[in-house]
């Protein structure tokens, strides 16, 4: 969701030259920066946003910088200052328990899974001391079929193995929202929907999270148990929406939704 130019197929290495013809196209995606790492205070507190397209913003404005943690880090900022960092770790596609296998060999389009990622994305960060997740909707949709069992073994996988590698780490789970009805031909099933709500149950009573964030209460339309209308026409492009992805507003809402006394550690 921000833009970055590229140069065409075969130019070769052209960094050093300033004109802006040699990067004639662009694209919405980031692929050339692995990482960015910096000091920081001892005190500085990282809030790590761990999900799918939901968390990578899909849907919301273009260049605009309006995801749900986005949100959250101005919030967070206008409060405590420059002492908090949040860190978006959402890819588009992920799933908490699929693919089964993923290497340069045999690729996936979300990604490895978060069991497989939650080393490289979350544990390998310097100074986590909250990790918010919002994950599942792929997990449920006809490209992922996992069970719900499957999705919640896989929760307190990641979970645990957090806890052992990340001292004092406080992990809080995120209702997951609404697709019924999406115009994906991937998602808004039945099924689909069935297994969010089972997921959801478990997240706000399985005491497995150190605290809740309830998006789908926000986003979810309670008369036709999709999204809420407001949310579905899309920022980006300005079309009708999937009813799957939140628009700015839903983004918005969902942003300043989140109780910020169960992500700063006092």
């Amino acid at each position: 969701m921000n833009t970055s130019y590229v140069t065409p197929p075969g130019a070769g290495s052209v960094g050093q030259l300033e004109d802006e013809s040699a990067f004639p196209f662009s694209t919405a995606s980031w692929y050339f920066l692995d990482a960015v790492d910096m000091m920081a205070p001892a005190d500085t507190q990282v809030i790590v946003a761990l999900g799918d397209s939901i968390t990578d913003g899909t849907g919301t404005t273009m260049n605009g910088d309006d995801r749900w943690a986005d949100v959250l880090a101005r919030r967070l900022h206008a409060r405590y200052g420059n002492r908090v960092s949040v860190v978006n770790a959402g890819i588009g596609g992920n799933q908490v328990v699929g693919p089964p296998t993923y290497s340069p060999q045999k690729p996936f389009p979300g990604g490895p899974s978060a069991q497989a990622r939650v080393e490289r994305d979350v544990i390998g960060l310097s100074g986590v001391s909250t990790v918010i997740w919002l994950e599942g909707i792929n997990d449920f949709s006809k490209n992922g079929n996992a069970s719900v069992e499957a999705v919640q073994a896989g929760m307190k996988d990641v979970v645990s193995r957090l806890r052992a590698k990340v001292p004092g780490v406080r992990v809080i789970g995120a209702t997951v929202t609404s697709a019924f009805g999406s115009t994906s031909a991937a998602h808004g099933h039945v099924e689909q929907n069935e297994k969010r709500i089972a997921l959801n149950d478990f997240v706000r009573t399985s005491a497995v999270f150190d605290g809740v964030v309830d998006f789908e209460k926000v986003a979810l339309d309670a008369a036709t148990g999709g999204m809420r209308p407001d949310f579905v026409p899309d920022s980006t492009t300005g079309g009708p929406g999937d009813k799957l992805h939140p628009n700015r507003a839903g983004y918005l809402t969902m942003g300043n939704a989140i109780d910020l006394s169960i992500v700063v550690k006092k």
